[in-house]
Parts: C-alpha cells; structure tokens; sequence
C-alpha cells in the first residue's frame, strides 16, 4: 500500500517528527495555524454583547460578537478586557466570552476603542 491512499493519515515521520495534519508539513515548519489566525471573519459589522447562562451549571457569561478583528487581534482585546474587568474568559469561534455580567462595561470599553455597537 502507498502512503498517498484514501484514507491515510501520517501523523509521525522519523525524518521529519511530528506532521500536521493539514498542510503535511512537519510541525515546526507548518504555518496553517498562522494563517488561520491571521484570517478576518464576515460578520456583516453588527457588534451584539449579550449574557448567557445556558449550559454553564447557572454561571453566566457576557459574549461580545461580530468584531470584524483577526483572531490575533481577539486575543489581544480579550486580553484587555479580562484585565480592564479582573475576570477570567476566552475567545472561541471568534466570540469573545468573559466570565460575569459585563454588558454595560464592555460597551463603555469598546466605544472607548472606537468600535461602534
């Protein structure tokens, strides 16, 4: 059998070491990740915050979506975000989610930046 079947997978090369799955480069080489975060999402430019409680056992959190930011640039603004708040979060398919009811907060933040919502 050929390594170029179907439904074949590497995953381990004892020349290369480790290969990503995507682009089959060796893991330290592989440049999909960058790429990916580098891309910016259409989000038609509605920015929405909201709070949600549903499938966090009661623990709510406030998501801010639509920022028509690269995934880099999230990460950067979380980041002030959950320091500016003192909470803990995430960024997850491009949503931004911190931890605490912070709708009116994140709204005065991001007109602050110049976002408008």
């Amino acid at each position: 059998m050929k390594t170029e079947d179907l439904n074949s997978k590497l995953v381990y090369s004892t020349a290369l070491g480790s290969i990503c799955p995507e682009c089959r480069q060796a893991v330290d080489r592989c440049v999909c990740k960058d790429i990916k975060k580098a891309a910016v999402p259409n989000t038609g430019g509605a920015v929405r915050i909201s709070y949600e409680t549903k499938g966090r056992k009661g623990k709510g959190m406030t998501l801010i979506s639509g920022l028509t930011l690269s995934e880099n640039k999230l990460l950067d603004l979380a980041k002030k975000l959950k320091q500016r708040f003192g909470t803990g979060g995430a960024v997850k398919d491009y949503i931004i989610q911190l931890q605490g009811d912070h709708r009116e907060q994140s709204a005065q933040e991001l007109k602050k930046l110049g976002v408008s919502i």
